[in-house]
């Protein structure tokens, strides 16, 4: 068993977003912080990362894009 809960390759996961749009794969037996929005619901460490590669395509933050006019 992996000691640490986000290294664990057979343990389950969801997927936040925070409000600046970006992505965290997150344990799904550990509660979600404060600031961080469910984005897909609990699924195995592959198809959560999956998930992050095919939605996360711009890796800056909302505040930058916005800030650089769009």
């Amino acid at each position: 068993m992996a000691t640490n809960p986000f290294e664990d390759s057979q343990g389950r996961y969801v997927v936040l977003a925070n409000e600046e749009g970006q992505y965290s794969l997150w344990p799904a037996r550990i509660q979600q912080p404060a600031g961080w929005e469910l984005v897909k619901d609990e699924g195995s460490k592959e198809e959560c990362g999956e998930f992050i590669e095919a939605n996360w395509t711009d890796m800056r933050p909302r505040s930058v894009v916005a800030a650089m006019g769009g």
